[in-house]
């Protein structure tokens, strides 16, 4: 596991930032949390009392060497991750992510021009969040172990269930990875499709295994 990736991206993406967008050189900022058990980039803009509001958050897998954003799925209730896998992409997600925020506060918020600075006012009306129900899911199998690397207290395992209300299918990778100080730090991806898309993904995934990589390649 490295941070080379995550040092990399964390050292370019504000002067890429900038370079390609006034409005966020203007009012967008950015704070970095390598303490975490995956490491983030958080995006915000500042409000007139000093409060941030956040607007992307830029999540680091180390055991994979990848970064991604998490999405909440109102429909199935489940938290879904897209992988980024260049700079441009990342780019792309934090530009895209900002202005989305922007329009979507537009009528929420003021932007008044002094002394040709872009102020932050507050919003003047409050965010109610909506309570939703839990999906049930029938797991059809156990966990199955699909890697385990003892040397380095690593575990990816994967189990199958269907989703009760829809009958969509569901794909659930749990990683556990034991760290130095002996604890335990489990993640959890559940990827959904339906019973018209699993022949089309088994026959992509079938044709170029011999594209993938091993996970013990670089060991």
């Amino acid at each position: 596991m490295t941070l080379d990736w995550f040092d990399r991206v964390s050292a370019e993406l504000q002067d890429d930032l900038e370079s390609i967008c006034e409005e966020f050189d203007q009012i967008g900022h950015m704070s970095i949390d390598k303490g975490a058990k995956h490491p983030r980039i958080e995006f915000f803009v500042e409000t007139e009392e000093e409060d941030r509001e956040y607007f992307c958050t830029l999540f680091f897998d180390p055991f994979n060497n990848e970064f991604y954003i998490e999405s909440y799925d109102i429909e199935f209730d489940l938290i879904s991750r897209t992988i980024l896998e260049d700079i441009e992409d990342i780019i792309d997600v934090v530009h895209e992510s900002f202005h989305e925020f922007m329009n979507d506060e537009e009528e929420d918020f003021e932007y008044e021009d002094e002394d040709d600075e872009i102020v932050y006012v507050e919003s003047l009306d409050e965010y109610d969040d909506d309570e939703y129900e839990t999906l049930d899911v029938d797991w059809e199998t156990p966990e199955v172990t699909a890697y385990i690397d003892e040397s380095e207290d690593v575990e990816i395992t994967y189990k199958f269930g269907v989703i009760q209300e829809t009958g969509d299918g569901v794909l659930q990778r749990t990683n556990r990875v034991k760290t130095a100080d002996d604890e335990l730090i489990k993640d959890e991806f559940n990827f959904i499709f339906s019973k018209d898309e699993a022949s089309t993904i088994i026959a992509m995934i079938a044709s170029h295994m011999d594209s993938i990589q091993s996970l013990d390649a670089d060991s």
